[in-house]
């Protein structure tokens, strides 16, 4: 199809230098020896449970000598999915019988977890005069590092999504990670996609321009939608509003006026830009991504419920690092049972059996999922108890506000007494299982999907290389919000580290060392680099199967911000600006060797 005389095409070579995750907290951790030859270790981390297994593997101990609980919260992005410094903990507290306490400093934090791997990325683009596209060709490379961590999955994902959410009738992705004797990557928020939405937007730009196209309306009308199939061949059977998504946010109105004030140029107060040689940009990108683990992996959370006296108590091994799932499991017992205290036991290995990592969108989903279908348990066999000893239909009575009453009235009776003797139920919750792709890169390898778009208004100093971004407007495929604040801060921390890597954030490698390990060196956003994040719409479109119709909304905000903000750049100075962070030089200098040309 791509021979034909009829099509038009672009090709273009687009860059993503290494993002470290910037967590707030660097590692930490304390392992206290026990008397039977075990360990306890107190640390921070995504998953408990793997990374017991892999303590008790290096230390050559059962599984049940080593114990870890959740300390602190600090933040993660991926960085925490990798041991760091928990065996030489253990060993130091096994070798001399003490407790021992270890941090690292920020240049250590540096050093010793993963980022997010560097990529080139090879594309071009068939599409017909109407805009139809007809064939998209890919060509990834990533840098894993020295240690294969994640790479293989963050590559089986960037691959999947490098055509974009758009109906493709023809790929041909090839996607390559190598190791090398650079710092190891691994998983950080978006886990491939962000690098792929890059290049793929990037693309549909040009393709837009080659056809004298708005930007917007070429996506619109290359929109995937349920019932569709991707690239691997899977057909979308949840829900998928990627044209909703994208006209709420082209379609927001923009708040952005210009400014006088020297503080709202690029590079800010002091004699830097000049008001009459900044210029405006402005561009809309659109990602998507896979919730949850996928290609066939046994995805799964336990969770136990106990309602006591009137208290619910949930134990589930989730491990909170500051996306708020202790917020939302207390809101589903609270819904589940009708009650209103809710306590959370601690995290922990030895009391309950694994949550699965808290990553890829899923604990909301797959955690929260079991925090529902224990409480759902409990709350059956309590109402089925009431409803035999009191000779009521189940159908008949409800429960909320802490009491079970019967619809006619004549029934109403306290949680509280009721639940003098605990009422318990522990579950295990997987969600629809998915297959291995196969030699072909065709399979069911994911369960759900999740769409975002961003539009970023920017200025730019194109003699000094400065830019500013004035505004980040955006629109996401949330399924059901279930707490709006939190889904508020997910938004908008997502955009900071799209802006970061658009503009300022990389890890500067030179002959395999890290030579800016330190927050004086490797930049992220301030409060006075993040513009107002406009939120057009959140577009509820309840998922099937997922709990209370809720999708994970942690990734994609971090990756369309990162393609909008330098698709807006672009637009501000003309250049093709393949690869980010964007520089100053990149702007002043007249960009750099990467090409991106329409060829026909």
């Amino acid at each position: 199809a791509a021979d034909r005389d009829d099509l038009v095409s672009v090709e273009g070579t687009y860059e993503v230098g290494m993002q470290d995750q910037a967590f707030l907290g660097p590692e930490s951790g304390m392992a206290v020896p026990d008397d039977d030859g075990g360990v306890d270790l107190y640390v921070a981390t995504q998953w408990l449970h793997v990374d017991r297994d892999q303590v008790a593997a290096c230390l050559d101990l059962p599984h049940e000598k080593v114990r870890l609980t959740l300390a602190g919260v600090g933040g993660a992005f991926g960085a925490r999915e990798d041991l760091s410094l928990h065996v030489h903990l253990c060993l130091l507290a096994l070798r001399t019988g003490r407790p021992v306490k270890m941090s690292y400093g920020r240049e250590e934090s540096f050093h010793g977890h993963v980022h997010r791997h560097p990529a080139r990325m090879w594309y071009r683009h068939h599409a017909t005069t109407d805009g139809d596209l007809v064939r998209v060709e890919a060509h990834l490379l990533l840098d894993g590092g020295a240690y294969a961590s994640s790479s293989s999955a963050v590559i089986a994902n960037a691959t999947c999504f490098a055509a974009g959410p758009y109906m493709v009738p023809s790929v041909e992705i090839e996607g390559v990670v190598v190791r090398t004797d650079n710092p190891p990557c691994g998983a950080m928020r978006g886990f491939g996609a962000v690098q792929t939405c890059f290049a793929h937007e990037a693309q549909m730009d040009r393709l837009a321009a080659a056809l004298n196209m708005d930007p917007v309306a070429l996506r619109l009308r290359n929109a995937l939608e349920p019932g569709d199939r991707l690239a691997t061949g899977q057909v979308i059977a949840g829900t998928l509003p990627v044209a909703e998504v994208i006209r709420a946010c082209a379609g927001h109105p923009s708040a952005a006026l210009g400014s006088d004030e020297p503080m709202a140029r690029p590079g800010g107060a002091g004699r830097t830009a000049d008001a009459q040689h900044v210029v405006r940009g402005e561009a809309v990108a659109v990602g998507f991504k896979n919730l949850m683990f996928s290609e066939g992996f046994d995805d799964s959370s336990a969770a136990r419920c106990v309602l006591h006296h009137g208290v619910a108590t949930i134990t589930c091994a989730c491990a909170e690092v500051g996306q708020g799932f202790v917020t939302l499991a207390r809101q589903i017992a609270g819904e589940v049972l009708g009650v209103d205290e809710v306590v959370l036991a601690p995290v922990e290995t030895t009391s309950i059996g694994s949550a699965g990592s808290t990553s890829a969108s899923r604990q909301t989903w797959m955690s929260g999922g079991a925090v529902q279908m224990a409480c759902e348990t409990v709350r059956r066999e309590l109402l089925a108890g009431v409803s035999t000893a009191h000779g009521v239909s189940i159908d008949d009575l409800v429960l909320a506000d802490g009491r079970i009453v019967s619809l006619t009235g004549d029934l109403d009776l306290s949680l509280e007494g009721l639940t003098v003797e605990p009422v318990e139920a522990e579950v295990v919750h997987r969600h629809a299982p998915t297959s291995p792709l196969d030699g072909d890169g065709q399979g069911d390898a994911h369960v759900s999907f999740a769409v975002s778009a961003h539009r970023a208004i920017v200025d730019v100093d194109p003699d000094l290389g400065l830019v500013k971004v004035v505004e980040l407007t955006t629109a996401q495929d949330v399924g059901r919000v279930l707490h709006p604040l939190q889904a508020l801060g997910q938004l908008e921390g997502g955009a900071a580290q799209g802006v970061g890597l658009a503009v300022m954030e990389e890890v500067q490698v030179t002959n395999g060392h890290i030579r800016n390990a330190s927050f004086t060196d490797y930049l992220i956003p301030t409060a006075l680099d993040m513009p107002p994040l406009e939120v057009a719409a959140l577009i509820e479109q309840p998922e099937p199967g997922a709990p209370f119709g809720a999708k994970g909304i942690g990734e994609p905000p971090s990756i369309s911000s990162t393609a909008a903000v330098a698709a807006a750049v672009r637009d501000a100075t003309g250049l093709a600006l393949p690869r980010v962070p964007i520089r100053p030089p990149d702007i002043c200098l007249g960009g750099n060797a990467l090409t991106a040309e329409v060829i026909a």
